[in-house]
């Protein structure tokens, strides 16, 4: 038995999804503490529902899958639309080092998922998705490379098993950063801060560390994540205007895709749109100087995001995950000791073996295993005892949430062209 709902059910159905999660984030302590998204929260209860109700009836759930591809390129093209290339010179040189270090272990990363995968008898592509596509990706890029291996390479239940894969990595990420940073600067041999205060539940909210920041530190800390009820004092025009930039992207990311259809340069749509926004953003800032409303972009991102992972966890079918647990555990366990030791002997070292490059560190398990709030989350549980660190709060924010996601796209489609994968 089939049950297919057309485009208006399934966004009632993924909006209902989303204030299911909304309302189980801030009931449930464990969800808040690991950041973890709430369409990932509802999307998972409702995944699980659909799973118990197809055990005991056969029933399977189709949803209209041309606004999930809508939303997920509004969402790649907002990374391009934020990514301006001048703050790469207001993070100087560390910023391009940290860069430079997220991109070797991006590469890392996918060699242990891919050799692991190919030890264990998996396909060798199922270790990208164990890898960079869903741990330094995220939830977004785990829904949008799904669909593209299963129906180019045949990796049947991939979208499924980067849901749960990247769910962990958000976890384990928010788990590990903050015992690799104590474990650093306790051979730094650095006390405690005394005087660190209670925070309220606004400065919770918001993210502001117990230690006074400064203003460049708050600023960056506040770039990169959506921050539950901020004021964001969006106009009707600047909406359009900020529209009309998605639909150019999206446009731009169409007609890229059928001209390079068949060529050697034939990438998936959503890296066309995410280049598109690249594009856009920094031809109308550099050369027209036009003034980019970054509240609108963030929002209309985020609000993509949010919808596109709802219907896409609607749509999961998780009895298709039995038969790969088992080596699936293994590769996870193998890259959450492969981030810890990144972190604490290659990252550490290369910012600079100081307490700044602890937190950064900290920061870099984040992102590396989950995303840019746990990150965060990371640093601000390091800062909150230890004092705090400008450089960290400016430049983990602008890789994890920006430049990373360039990066990690570009190593991807290199990775799935090596004919030994196929």
């Amino acid at each position: 038995m089939e049950i297919t709902l057309n485009g208006y059910h399934t966004l009632i159905a993924a909006a209902l999804v989303m204030l299911v999660g909304h309302w189980l984030v801030f009931r449930i302590r464990f969800l808040s503490t690991f950041n973890i998204p709430e369409p990932v929260a509802g999307g998972l209860l409702a995944a699980l529902l659909i799973t118990l109700l197809n055990a005991a009836t056969g029933l399977t759930l189709r949803l209209d899958t041309n606004l999930q591809t809508t939303f997920m390129l509004m969402f790649f093209a907002s990374i391009g639309l934020s990514a301006d290339f001048r703050r790469l010179k207001e993070g100087g040189k560390p910023l391009v080092m940290l860069l430079v270090l997220v991109s070797v272990f991006i590469v890392v990363q996918n060699a242990v998922g891919v050799g692991l995968a190919a030890l264990l008898g998996l396909k060798p592509l199922i270790g990208l998705v164990v890898g960079s596509i869903t741990l330094t990706g995220g939830h977004g890029t785990a829904g949008a490379w799904g669909p593209v291996l299963e129906a180019k390479y045949g990796i049947a239940g991939a979208t499924t098993l980067g849901i749960a894969t990247a769910t962990f990595g958000l976890v384990f990420g928010g788990l590990i950063g903050g015992p690799v940073a104590r474990h650093l600067i306790r051979k730094q041999k650095r006390k405690p801060v005394p005087d660190a205060h209670e925070r309220t539940g606004i400065e919770t909210i918001s993210g502001t560390p117990r230690h006074e920041q400064g203003t460049e530190s708050e600023e960056a800390s506040r770039l990169t994540f959506e921050i539950f009820d901020q004021p964001r004092l969006i106009t009707a025009y600047a909406a359009i205007e900020t529209l009309a930039m998605f639909a150019a992207c999206l446009t731009s990311a169409d007609l890229l895709g059928r001209w390079t259809h068949g060529t050697a340069i034939e990438l998936p749509t959503f890296i066309w749109a995410l280049a598109s926004g690249v594009v856009i953003r920094n031809v109308l800032t550099h050369v027209f100087r036009f003034q980019m409303f970054d509240r609108a972009i963030d929002v209309f991102g985020n609000t993509s995001l949010s919808l596109f992972l709802a219907i896409a966890l609607i749509s999961l079918r998780l009895w298709e995950l039995a038969g790969l647990a088992g080596p699936v555990a293994v590769i996870l366990a193998a890259q959450v000791v492969a981030i810890m030791l990144y972190a604490a002997f290659i990252t550490y070292r290369f910012m600079g073996s100081d307490y700044d490059a602890a937190v950064v560190a900290a920061g870099h398990c984040g992102f590396g295993l989950g995303a840019t709030p746990t990150a965060i989350a990371n640093m601000q549980a390091v800062t909150d005892r230890f004092g705090p660190s400008y450089k960290a709060y400016l430049i983990v924010p602008l890789v994890g949430a920006f430049f990373v996601d360039l990066v990690n796209a570009t190593i991807l489609q290199i990775f799935t062209q090596i004919p030994f994968l196929q």
